[in-house]
């Protein structure tokens, strides 16, 4: 399979970065993960707009255009043949430092620019219907943290929590933040069920008038859950959630764009309701695997 790296399809074996790239040297960069079905990215534009606002909030750029990555990832799925994937797309500022002067245009990368297919990742289904465990990290996520919130490749300390959670047997690590209240899993978004209204903690962008910036990522599947939800005539609340919010909940489930809808049956040894994926988990699940095939077909 070949990966597009900086304007060219490349064998994937054969793709290399420099050494003095950014990406390399500080972990400095961004990246989107998509699923593709139907040869397309699911919500594109979505995952673009998300990436061009924390390049443009973070100084990786000033203005980014999307139309020359979003034509890069259709190119990089066709040139493959792919109908059904996962797809990564990573921007770094490449060799450059970033102190030099910034353009006032808008513009493309002009470091590195990477995008990564690869086959859909396979789950077992068991876990879509027993649900899984998670795990609860220590308070890490902070809104002093100008980069919490934004999908950075700097994932180390996330990589280690799921790691940790891998070592006991569970399927996530839930974050907390400074404040000991929930952020998110390691790499998804968190939701909770309670009466039947759907809760989630306050993403980067929602937070109120004058509060700090919300530590958490405002996932694009996230998005599509909630919409869903509100169509579903279900009552959607982002707030500040704690530990006890999270112990008291009907069902917990998770989200990202790789296992889309994800059900908790256990936080640490405490059972979720009945201890298998609940009815309105299933439900969001299932509305949400038909809208991507409704999108992308």
């Amino acid at each position: 399979m070949d990966v597009f790296l900086n304007g060219k399809m490349v064998p994937h074996g054969q793709a290399a970065l420099s050494v003095d790239d950014a990406l390399v040297q500080h972990a400095v960069g961004l990246f989107e993960t998509m699923s593709v079905s139907h040869g397309k990215a699911f919500r594109l534009q979505q995952h673009l707009d998300r990436l061009a606002d924390s390049a443009q909030q973070l100084g990786l750029a000033r203005e980014l255009n999307t139309e020359p990555l979003a034509d890069a990832v259709q190119h990089t799925l066709e040139h493959n043949g792919l109908t059904d994937a996962r797809v990564r797309l990573t921007i770094s500022p490449g060799n450059t430092s970033l102190l030099s002067g910034e353009s006032s245009e808008p513009t493309q990368p002009q470091g590195t620019v990477l995008i990564v297919p690869a086959p859909p990742t396979q789950y077992d289904p068991a876990y879509f219907e027993q649900g899984v465990t998670v795990l609860i990290a220590p308070p890490m996520a902070n809104p002093f943290d100008p980069m919490a919130g934004h999908k950075t490749t700097s994932y180390w300390s996330r990589l280690r929590t799921l790691r940790q959670a891998a070592a006991v047997g569970a399927g996530e690590a839930i974050h907390l933040n400074v404040s000991n209240h929930l952020a998110s899993g390691a790499i998804s978004n968190v939701f909770l069920i309670k009466d039947g209204e759907l809760f989630t903690p306050i993403a980067r962008g929602e937070e109120p008038e004058n509060a700090l910036s919300a530590p958490v990522l405002p996932g694009v599947t996230r998005a599509a859950v909630m919409e869903i939800a509100q169509r579903q005539d279900m009552e959607v609340t982002t707030k500040m959630l704690s530990i006890d919010d999270l112990l008291a909940a009907d069902e917990v489930f998770l989200t990202n764009s790789s296992w889309h809808v994800l059900p908790v049956s256990h936080v640490e040894k405490h059972v979720v309701g009945s201890g298998q994926a609940g009815k309105v988990t299933r439900q969001l699940r299932e509305a949400l695997l038909a809208l991507i095939q409704e999108e992308t077909a």
